[in-house]
C-alpha cells in the first residue's frame, strides 16, 4: 500500500516583528500542512530576496504562500482594523492573481466578527504613502497599498507554479494617516485583528488540499 503525499505546506510571509508577533500568538491549530512563518523584511526588495531564498527550500517545494500584514487603506471610509483580501496583487514588474479570495473572506468573517472586510486590487510601493499619492493610486483601482505583498507573491509564482493570496489590516486610511493623532489606537486595533486570523488561512490552505471535482 502507498503513502500518501504528504500534504503541502503554508508559507505565511510578513514583514515587519510586530506583524509575525501577531502571528505566533494566534491560534497554531489546525493547519492542513506544515506552517511556516516568515518575516521577510521591510521593503519589496528585502520581501522578494527573502520570498526567493526561502522557497528554494526543499521541503517549502510547491508551498501555497500567503502575504499578510498591514497595509493603508486607500479608499474613503476605510478604519484600523479593516481587513483587505486582495483579488490581485500590482507590482511593476507584473501582476499576479490570488486564489480562493472568496472562501478567504468567508473565513474572516467568520474568524473575525464584526470587521468589514474589502476585497478589490492591492498595489505595492517602495515607500510609505500618504496624501495625494493615495488619490493616484486609487485611480488605478486599487483599493490599498502595502511594500510587501506584490513582490512576496511575485516572487512566489516565479519560483514554481502554486496557490497563493495576500490578506492585509488596514493600519492607515485616508481619514486616518499615521502621522495623526489617534495612530496608536489604530495600531493597537490593526494587531488584534491580524491576531485572529490564522483560523481563516488554515481553512483557505486547506480548502487547496481537497480534490478537485
Amino acid at each position: 500500500m502507498s503513502t500518501p503525499p504528504a500534504p503541502a505546506p503554508l508559507l505565511i510571509a510578513c514583514a515587519l516583528g510586530i506583524e509575525r508577533l501577531a502571528l505566533r500568538s494566534g491560534d497554531r491549530n489546525g493547519a492542513g500542512g506544515p506552517v511556516t512563518v516568515l518575516r521577510t523584511g521591510m521593503g519589496p526588495e528585502a520581501a522578494e530576496v527573502s520570498t526567493t531564498r526561502v522557497l528554494a527550500h526543499p521541503e517549502l517545494a510547491g508551498a501555497a504562500v500567503l502575504a499578510t500584514g498591514f497595509c493603508a487603506g486607500l479608499a474613503p471610509g476605510m478604519h484600523p482594523g479593516d481587513l483587505v483580501v486582495a483579488e490581485e496583487t500590482r507590482h511593476p514588474r507584473g501582476t499576479v492573481r490570488c486564489v480562493g479570495t472568496d472562501l478567504l473572506v468567508e473565513e474572516l468573517v467568520r474568524a473575525v466578527p464584526g470587521r468589514t472586510v474589502h476585497t478589490g486590487p492591492l498595489t505595492g510601493s517602495d515607500h510609505v504613502v500618504r496624501g495625494h499619492e493615495r488619490a493616484e493610486l486609487l485611480a488605478t483601482g486599487a483599493i490599498a497599498v502595502d511594500m510587501e505583498s506584490a513582490a512576496t507573491l511575485l516572487s512566489a509564482v516565479r519560483a514554481g507554479k502554486r496557490p497563493v493570496a495576500a490578506v492585509r489590516v488596514v493600519v492607515d486610511a485616508p481619514q486616518h494617516e499615521l502621522v495623526r493623532i489617534g495612530t496608536v489606537r489604530g495600531g493597537i486595533s490593526a494587531f488584534r485583528v491580524l491576531r485572529s486570523v490564522l483560523p481563516a488561512f488554515y481553512e483557505w490552505h486547506r480548502s487547496l488540499l481537497l480534490p478537485r471535482r
